[in-house]
């Protein structure tokens, strides 16, 4: 179970990580059917890809934790669950988005319970080499 958290965990990091520089660097262009909004849409688009890069590099910071911390894995998946549910808000409120955010949605809904069950599961192993280790 370690390895399995241990790679998502990166991977989640990493394509956060690039996810946000690619809107950084590309803004509107980055936002599919987005291209023509105005220079407020833009500026906003790029100050959200610093923060899912920051997003990404917790990610990565709990990636290199030797056990990786339950409570931030849970902390994380948690943040990116409630991101799911915001696309659903604004599925309900203005309709249909484009495909990709459709497909978004669902791994954003889909994934946190998967790195929760994990992270549960890498404390109960932790805990337990703990309880069996004997006393010094």
């Amino acid at each position: 179970m370690a390895r399995v958290l241990r790679l998502l965990t990166r991977l989640m990091g990493w394509s956060c990580v690039a996810i946000g520089l690619f809107h950084m660097a590309l803004g509107n262009a980055a936002l599919p059917g987005a291209g023509s909004a105005d220079a407020t849409v833009d500026s906003w688009g790029r100050f959200m890809g610093a923060g899912f890069v920051g997003y990404g590099l917790a990610w990565l910071w709990a990636a290199r934790r030797h056990p990786i911390p339950a409570r931030a894995v849970r902390w994380l998946a948690g943040v990116f669950l409630l991101g799911g549910v915001a696309r659903l808000l604004s599925l309900a409120v203005h309709g249909r988005p484009h495909g990709f955010q459709i497909a978004l949605t669902v791994i954003e809904l889909c994934l946190p319970p998967v790195f929760l069950w994990l992270a549960d599961a890498e404390e109960r192993a932790t805990r337990g080499d703990r309880d069996a280790a004997p006393a010094r």
